[in-house]
């Protein structure tokens, strides 16, 4: 019997191993979560080669540049050995900030797909539209709201444990003031 599994995606130019790299996403970010950090991803592929992943780590490392998309470029840059990522993709649980959109443009990133927009600082069509902007060096094609259910639950399941954590947390410090 085969093991493979037919993923069917609505999203055009979006591949099986797109959607594959995104699941895997989902999972770094669930257990970035459980370590405190917001839950986002990236894996950066070749084919079905994973070059690179990370989840944010900027609690752990108190690294400002700490996002998920920029240590995982680090990590497939070494792999390869070379800064360019021609040819490589992206897969990451939230549309990137300035930062990171510009890196992925600097980096020559070949593919960006991504699940949830963010209202507040996405970079890539929400606020800005840095990887298709034609006055830089490098466009990078995109695809956006690939899983984007699963990943906007992630962030709101945390963010909503967060909110709770703090309220205890006030509601704690009242009683022992009163």
């Amino acid at each position: 019997m085969n093991s493979l599994r037919l993923v069917r995606t609505a999203h055009q130019g979006v591949s099986e191993i797109d959607v594959r790299m995104m699941e895997r996403a989902i999972e770094l970010a669930r257990r970035a979560a459980l370590d405190g950090e917001v839950p986002i991803a990236a894996v950066i592929y070749r084919g079905g080669e994973v070059l690179g992943e990370a989840a944010n780590n900027r609690e752990a490392m108190a690294d400002p540049t700490g996002h998920a998309e920029i240590v995982a470029m680090r990590e497939a840059g070494k792999r390869l050995g070379a800064w360019r990522l021609e040819g490589c993709s992206m897969a990451v649980t939230l549309e990137p900030c300035p930062m990171c959109a510009g890196a992925l443009v600097n980096a020559r990133l070949g593919k960006l797909i991504y699940g949830a927009t963010d209202p507040k600082a996405g970079a890539c069509e929400t606020l800005y539209a840095i990887p298709g902007d034609t006055r830089l060096n490098h466009r990078v094609e995109m695809h956006g709201g690939v899983l984007a259910p699963r990943c906007i639950e992630l962030l709101r399941a945390f963010f909503k444990e967060r909110r709770a954590q703090q309220k205890a947390v006030k509601d704690a410090a009242r009683k022992r003031s009163a």
